[in-house]
């Protein structure tokens, strides 16, 4: 996935969730990415803000957002919760300040930039930053299958260096056969074989298949 794929899924959301960690607890506040390029994707904050002094700390930031909604459209009479289809995203990667040169330097090629500059001008205290090496998901759901015969489609991506961890409990050779991991999946995502196999891709990580195996042949996901 190139980084104006990525940025396009950002962009529609708009506001996203920023995360950091400050002695020993994770601190979260809502703020939004305005712009992107080959180096990676760019947000900003002021240089007085705790913020600021986290990221320059640890170096890294976690994000986290959900399109087109996060209200939850009641629930039928069995209790099951309607979400309408969309997707929601998370990365989590290094970071970079950039000098203000910098930031100007790359307004004259690339518009996005400008809203970093005009904020520059009107805040001296003004800050950015890039996530130069990241990893990250889109968690595409359609739980009510209104447009594809599948509940999820995950697709992980990474750019900068970075790896991950494919999704899905992973099967081993303590396989047998016996599909009982197949009967109990909703998500679509047990494949037969021998050994049967978990599509990443379709797998919420539930937990059924991991319950239902009677010989044990489940490992749990890694992390991302």
């Amino acid at each position: 996935m190139n980084m104006k794929k990525i940025y396009d899924y950002i962009d529609k959301i708009g506001c996203v969730s920023f995360s950091t960690i400050h002695d020993g607890y994770v601190q979260s506040r809502i703020a939004h990415f305005f712009a992107f390029d080959d180096e990676g994707l760019y947000f900003r904050t002021m240089a007085i803000k705790p913020f600021y002094h986290q990221i320059n700390v640890s170096g890294n930031v976690a994000v986290c957002g959900m399109y087109p909604s996060t209200q939850l459209l009641g629930h039928d009479d069995k209790g099951e919760p309607n979400f309408p289809a969309g997707y929601t995203l998370r990365i989590t990667g290094d970071t970079k300040e950039l000098t203000t040169e910098e930031v100007i330097f790359k307004a004259k090629t690339n518009p996005n930039f400008k809203t970093a500059t005009f904020d520059i001008n009107k805040y001296p205290a003004t800050r950015c930053f890039c996530i130069y090496r990241a990893k990250g998901e889109i968690y595409d759901y359609d739980f009510n299958l209104e447009k594809r015969d599948h509940k999820l489609l995950r697709t992980r991506f990474s750019f900068g260096g970075i790896t991950y961890n494919h999704a899905g409990c992973i099967v081993t050779d303590k396989c047998i056969g016996c599909g009982k991991c197949y009967e109990v999946c909703t998500f679509k995502a047990v494949e037969k074989g021998a050994p049967y196999k978990i599509n990443g891709e379709r797998c919420d990580e539930c937990g059924s298949c991991y319950l239902a195996c009677p010989v044990g042949a489940m490992e749990k996901p890694l992390t991302f």
